[in-house]
């Protein structure tokens, strides 16, 4: 919960979740001549990387780490990272999923932040869903990556154009009842 001492024009809201990125990429529609079939690529390999990430709209900003995988250990280093990203003198509430490395008693979450789960298997009150799914439409869908690093090339890549748009943050995750006044 929120400290005492905070009140809610001293908060921002975090919405967080993470991507596999690799493993058995996505397909997604191609134009092409009428009346044709043509041939798209997909991963079939099993080398993945996982990328957590945060979006503030309120601020209009984000934040995202790359792992090899998505555990209690890179949680936290998500969590660390946010709350270097929250103005001092700010507390950030981050919303997440109910996964196993979220809610773990081992998370030391930072002074400076309160962790909100979202109820049970409900991904459409997350909108950092949105920002995957633009990410795979845009820059990860219809392709084989090489390795490990080219996954992780294309990750940095696909993350720092997305969110590099201006208003794009905010434009796709405000939700209306995510405004504290």
């Amino acid at each position: 919960m929120l400290p005492k001492a905070v009140s809610f024009d001293q908060v921002d809201i975090w919405f967080q979740d993470e991507a596999r990125v690799g493993q058995r990429g996505t397909l997604t529609r191609i134009w092409a001549p009428k009346g044709t079939r043509p041939r798209v690529v997909r991963q079939q390999q099993f080398t993945a990387a996982y990328v957590l990430g945060a979006v503030c709209p309120d601020k209009d900003c984000a934040y995202a780490l790359l792992m090899p995988d998505a555990n209690t250990e890179a949680m936290q280093h998500h969590l660390d990272g946010i709350a270097q990203m929250v103005e001092m003198g700010r507390h950030a509430v981050v919303v997440i999923d109910r996964a196993a490395w979220h809610m773990s008693k081992q998370l030391k979450c930072p002074d400076n932040l309160s962790l909100l789960p979202l109820p049970a298997y409900s991904p459409e009150l997350n909108p950092v869903e949105q920002v995957w799914q633009q990410l795979r439409d845009h820059y990860w869908a219809n392709r084989c990556f090489k390795d490990y690093d080219d996954i992780v090339t294309s990750c940095c890549e696909a993350w720092n154009s997305f969110v590099g748009q201006p208003d794009v943050i905010r434009r796709l995750c405000s939700r209306q009842w995510a405004v504290l006044t």
